[in-house]
């Protein structure tokens, strides 16, 4: 269900200063803003790092404001400007109660809020609001379908417990094999050497840096396989796949939901898309539009 929270009773667009889209694509590593007016034209866009509420509310929130001040500089706009802005929001970690409620009561200063997760963002824009079904594989991974109006997700319930096929996912798999190979319990190839080299080879150093490394720290060792993988790495290589097989079991639930068609989006796609098997390789497709367009979609809703 999404939430919505309206300040203004009314939107009155013969005002002098017509009122405004703003769309928030707000994930685990970085938050886009864009900002358009009701025709659609697109007036300017901002960029900042994570925002996920649920590993740190005020963070999050910050971020959104830091984006979208940069999206609203960039279209020339000023801080009195916010209060004919209406707000659609797409965010990850925002599955649960809890953080929704949060999030509505932090204190923007929208004229409107329509929020939802960043999986549902995303699917509105991959479809342009039409039926179909979605799989974000970034920071970490989620599944949406849009069918007959209904949405449902499918994971998304955070790293380490869910986020399948994720690069969170990815980064952990990879840093548990490079230890065991450090061990001499599995092979070693030049990808586990060159993971265990951010740690000075040392299983203690890769103790300590867990203790405080968040889901995009993880995620930040993906480029290290990706690079890997272009080199025909084994270890890469078995990286991959097992990836590809987890988007492919949530590709096989969205479709039997009725989706026809799985957009894959987030960093980790085009690497995963060309290792999917042949039975969901034929409903996987690229999308339309991005998550900021479908929170853009969401923050029309409100009208």
């Amino acid at each position: 269900m999404a939430s919505a929270l309206l300040t203004n009773s009314a939107v009155n667009t013969t005002d002098h200063k017509l009122p405004l889209l703003l769309g928030v694509d707000g994930g685990g590593t970085s938050c886009r803003a864009r900002i358009a007016d009701l025709d659609g034209n697109i007036l300017g866009e901002g960029f900042s790092g994570s925002a996920n509420p649920r590993t740190g509310l005020d963070s999050a929130c910050n971020t959104i404001m830091q984006a979208t001040r940069a999206a609203m500089a960039q279209a020339g706009l000023e801080e009195n400007d916010f209060g004919r802005m209406y707000a659609g929001l797409g965010l990850a970690g925002v599955n649960q109660q809890k953080e929704r409620d949060l999030v509505l009561g932090w204190g923007f200063p929208f004229a409107g809020i329509f929020l939802e997760t960043d999986a549902f963002a995303a699917c509105m824009g991959a479809f342009n609001g039409r039926d179909g079904a979605i799989l974000i594989l970034g920071t970490g991974s989620c599944g949406a379908s849009l069918i007959d109006g209904e949405v449902k997700t499918l994971g998304g319930w955070g790293f380490p417990i869910s986020d399948h096929g994720s690069g969170a996912s990815l980064g952990l798999a990879a840093i548990r094999y490079s230890l065991l190979a450090h061990e001499g319990m599995k092979e070693q190839t030049p990808l586990s050497l060159a993971i265990m080299a951010t740690f000075d080879h040392s299983p203690e150093q890769a103790v300590a840096w867990q203790d405080s490394a968040l889901p995009r720290d993880y995620g930040s060792y993906g480029p290290l396989v990706i690079e890997h993988l272009s080199k025909g790495d084994q270890l890469a290589e078995q990286l991959i796949r097992e990836s590809a097989e987890d988007a492919a079991m949530m590709i096989r639930v969205l479709h039997q939901r009725g989706a026809n068609q799985c957009a894959l989006v987030g960093g980790l796609s085009e690497f995963v898309m060309p290792w999917l098997p042949e039975d969901v390789a034929a409903i996987a497709t690229l999308p339309q539009g991005d998550a900021m367009h479908g929170a853009l979609l969401m923050a029309m809703k409100l009208f």
